[in-house]
């Protein structure tokens, strides 16, 4: 190991572990205080009583959107020249989802984390790896604004958007449309973007020796270039896009499977508005948006719906159980195989 690892592994044992405990233990009082409220022996009751076997498909659920934005990865890295074995790129593609749920604010833009464990573990740049992480996600945010609007759609149609929760609907409507335009506008005037940027780095590369203005404008050059690469092959932008579509499909599932494992329902166009309405508390500084994200399903479920209080809370826990705590567990092993072989 050398002494640039050996250093950076310190700084993570130090500081970024120290944070995840500290996130995890603020989520932990946070969805304890929303149990209690509730009342914790009946939520303790809906969930003994719980259909484990519809647990199990939402953790199944989770599993296959992990698979399919794994693909729609390994396609958007095919564009840019890596040709990685899925059976390989899916492995990394998990313990990538692990890292990026377990560091906090990682849900608010863990790209360049995800983008290094990439690089390390396959024959791609950091650039590379940065475009391609990048361009997945912003396919991702098409499925994002298709099952938000149509959840949306139908709720204005049925009259059924309680004044509660209003701020998020608009939230949700701020999301999807405004990163799509800061993209393309960042795109659009790159070029002042990079001037810009390298004015900012100039103090700090006047007083160290480990940031070089001439460095840093060849490697914006080479992520410009990778960007520029994948852009060219529409065709499997396409391709990829059909499996981000899949990926969301399977990723809001398991709120369904929940509510059914505690014998409720929640129509499925519902569905695919309360889980993406709830990645807004994602944004949290908190691991995966833990605490925040509980307490926002359970608000939506108990507002929208016929459902109680204690069977809202009760679903919002056992969804997070499969879409959350499960890829937890699957991507932390993952993460220690990747280690293992790299």
């Amino acid at each position: 190991m050398t002494g640039e690892n050996a250093g950076s592994l310190e700084f993570v044992d130090r500081r970024t572990v120290g944070q995840i405990l500290l996130g995890f233990g603020v989520a932990a009082v946070v969805l304890y205080l929303l149990v209690d409220f509730v009342g914790t022996a009946e939520v303790q009751a809906r969930l003994t009583g719980s259909e484990w076997g519809w647990l199990a498909v939402g953790c199944l659920s989770t599993a296959l959107c992990l698979i399919a934005w794994g693909k729609a990865w390994q396609i958007v890295l095919s564009v840019a020249g890596i040709n990685e074995r899925f059976s390989r790129l899916v492995v990394t593609y998990f313990a990538a989802t692990f890292a990026n749920y377990v560091t906090p604010l990682g849900q608010a833009g863990g790209e360049p984390f995800i983008a290094y464990v990439l690089s390390r573990d396959t024959d791609a740049s950091y650039q590379d790896s940065l475009a391609s992480v990048v361009t997945a996600d912003l396919l991702n945010l098409f499925p994002f604004v298709t099952f938000a609007g149509v959840g949306f759609a139908a709720l204005l149609y049925q009259a059924q958007l309680p004044a509660a929760i209003e701020p998020l609907a608009g939230g949700l409507v701020v999301l999807s449309v405004g990163v799509p335009v800061v993209a393309a506008v960042g795109w659009r005037f790159r070029a002042p973007l990079k001037r810009g940027l390298l004015g900012l780095a100039a103090p700090v590369a006047r007083r160290t020796r480990l940031l070089t203005l001439d460095g840093l404008r060849e490697r914006l050059h080479e992520t410009e270039a990778a960007f520029q690469r994948i852009a060219r092959d529409r065709r499997a932008l396409v391709k990829a896009l059909s499996f981000s579509y899949v990926g969301w499909v399977f990723f809001a599932l398991p709120l369904y499977a929940a509510a059914m494992a505690v014998g409720e329902s929640i129509p499925l166009l519902l569905v695919f508005f309360i889980v993406p309405a709830s990645t807004l508390a994602g944004l949290v500084p908190s691991p995966g948006g833990s605490g925040a994200v509980e307490a926002t399903l359970g608000l939506l479920v108990y507002t929208l719906t016929p459902i109680d209080p204690v069977g809202a809370t009760a679903i919002a826990i056992l969804y997070r159980v499969a879409s959350y705590v499960f890829a937890l567990v699957v991507g932390g092993g993952a993460a220690l195989y990747v280690i293992k072989r790299n």
